[in-house]
């Protein structure tokens, strides 16, 4: 029933008090309430049960979608399979009933496996990641009531593009072992990190232990995944391409035992989900790591991190929303940080809003959240009642699943488009995806940043002021406005400047001039005379 009143009180047109914490999306226009939108879209009934017709199959178009991707998440993140299977429940079901995005859909996210990853491994405890995942929680509902949902427009969209670039360079590097066999749980081992082990270790390695019934399931599911978008197949919403090629990797692996059993892949290298009690098999918080200082960094760098992801991915769904209804984004990071403390205290994944899944929602046709919360509520189904079958999944095509996720992060077309941006664009994307690979996501993204800003500098450093030369008459003529680190030219010109010389330095043309720039003006129109330059300053 809560689910129901929010749905309707909501449908049809974004509710008037969303509209107030978020900006107008640039082309988007409020459609009026029972009219078709501008792009002929029909009109929204605001009635839950005139739209149940299609929130439905779209929500079950979701699961299809969702189901592999949660465990290829958790496998890409060295996590218990089944917190992934958590964290797209309670993204399913908890974020529908508090959040206002109508069409976006929330679970465990590609872009945090790398830094999960690294988590886990650092704490060696996936208990103690747990709590790391409810602090992260707790302070995004801090951000959301702090109304701090603009926190995205603060960071340049090159770091951005190179962090997404960059997660999908490593979800290729991390599934590649494991899209040819090579399963074994290395990267959260003491004796591998003791080792110096890393993931280019673990790529050397790989190829040494090659299971050939693994390769052949890969390269099938990638035929299938890559040829499905171009074939007509594409067009049957309710079939996704990745339900296709697991049900085509069980299938292979269930005929190599009966035909070639030596291709038939052992239990080891499919997924391992617990059955019976399941909640015995919840890996819950450890409350005893509270105090570990490690533990709050990763609940920090979890917020940071889920919160810029959600945003932006919530403005992406937005703007695909043929309804052209906005989200609140603090509204948004309140459900989000609820989720997430939900996730953690049930020893889940955290969790974002996933472009992939919200596309694939607003292709099937969906109206509303309920489409979202059906997508829970299979998912909580197929885990309760079909654990079993679940375990027949190979781990190569979920990791075959993953690649091909990772492929559309980090294209080549994607590279030339920020090439064509300019230096000052491709530099910090660049940067930024080196970072993260040779170091990890936080610090990455605090490199790219640095970098960007010194590109911004360099750019608001160049042509603050043009010298004009007219015999013994000199403008210094200020185009824009003049911070402190301009300071350094203006003393190398000043000392240039012969004697017996007017000078004219004309500020009316910028914006802003920094105090200490006025200082070394001043100090220059007093000190000049002994030179014998006349200084004349206009509009400082």
């Amino acid at each position: 029933m809560q689910l129901q009143n929010a749905i309707q009180a909501s449908a049809g047109s974004a509710r008037a008090d969303t509209r107030t914490d978020i900006a107008d999306v640039p082309g988007n226009a409020t459609p009026i309430q029972g009219a078709p939108p501008a792009d002929g879209a029909p009109p929204l009934d605001p009635r839950l049960l005139a739209n149940l017709k299609y929130d439905i199959p779209a929500g079950v178009v979701v699961f299809l979608v969702a189901l592999p991707l949660c465990l290829g998440i958790a496998l890409a993140s060295g996590a218990p399979l089944l917190s992934g299977i958590v964290a797209g429940i309670v993204g399913g079901l908890v974020i529908p009933l508090v959040s206002r995005a109508q069409l976006s859909v929330s679970g465990p996210a590609a872009g945090l496996a790398a830094i999960v990853l690294a988590g886990i491994t650092s704490l060696q405890s996936f208990q103690a990641f747990a709590l790391a995942v409810v602090i992260g929680g707790a302070l995004q509902l801090a951000l959301g009531v702090l109304k701090a949902g603009a926190i995205s427009h603060f960071f340049p969209s090159s770091v951005i593009k190179g962090m997404l670039a960059a997660i999908g360079v490593l979800l290729i590097l991390k599934q590649l072992p494991h899209a040819i066999g090579f399963d074994k749980d290395n990267f959260a081992s003491e004796s591998f990190q003791a080792e110096g082990g890393n993931t280019f270790t673990m790529l050397a390695q790989a190829p040494q232990a090659i299971e050939w019934g693994a390769f052949l399931i890969s390269a099938v599911c990638l035929a299938i995944l890559v040829g499905w978008e171009k074939s007509r197949l594409a067009k049957i919403s309710w079939l996704p391409a990745p339900l296709v090629a697991v049900l085509v990797a069980v299938i292979g692996n269930e005929l190599f035992k009966v035909a070639v059993p030596s291709l038939a892949l052992e239990q080891k290298h499919l997924v391992t989900l617990p059955t019976g009690d399941l909640a015995s098999a919840l890996q819950l918080p450890d409350w005893s790591a509270i105090a570990r200082p490690e533990v709050w960094v990763l609940g920090v760098t979890l917020a940071i991190v889920a919160s810029l992801e959600t945003l932006l991915n919530l403005e992406a769904v937005d703007r695909i929303d043929p309804w052209h209804r906005k989200s609140p984004p603090n509204r948004e990071l309140v459900a989000q940080g609820l989720a997430n403390m939900i996730s953690g205290f049930a020893g889940g994944l955290p969790v974002t809003s996933v472009i992939v899944r919200s596309s694939a929602n607003t292709n099937a046709g969906a109206r509303t959240r309920v489409s979202a919360f059906t997508h829970g509520a299979l998912l909580l189904l197929a885990v309760v009642f079909a654990a079993g079958l679940l375990s027949h999944i190979p781990l190569a095509c979920l990791a075959t699943i993953l690649l091909v996720t990772g492929y559309k992060l980090a294209k080549p077309k994607i590279f030339a488009e920020m090439h064509k941006l300019g230096w000052n664009h491709f530099v910090p994307f660049v940067v930024t995806i080196a970072a993260i690979v040779l170091t990890d996501l936080l610090k990455g993204i605090a490199i790219g940043l640095a970098v960007g800003v010194l590109f911004v500098l360099k750019t608001q450093m160049s042509r603050v002021f043009d010298v004009i030369h007219e015999g013994a008459r000199v403008t210094i003529r200020f185009n824009k406005a003049a911070y402190f680190f301009t300071q350094g030219k203006l003393v190398a010109l000043f000392d240039r400047l012969p004697s017996d010389t007017h000078v004219v330095v004309d500020a009316q043309g910028a914006s802003y001039i920094d105090h200490d720039v006025a200082e070394l003006i001043r100090r220059f129109q007093q000190s000049a005379p002994r030179r014998n330059i006349h200084v004349e300053v206009r509009g400082l």
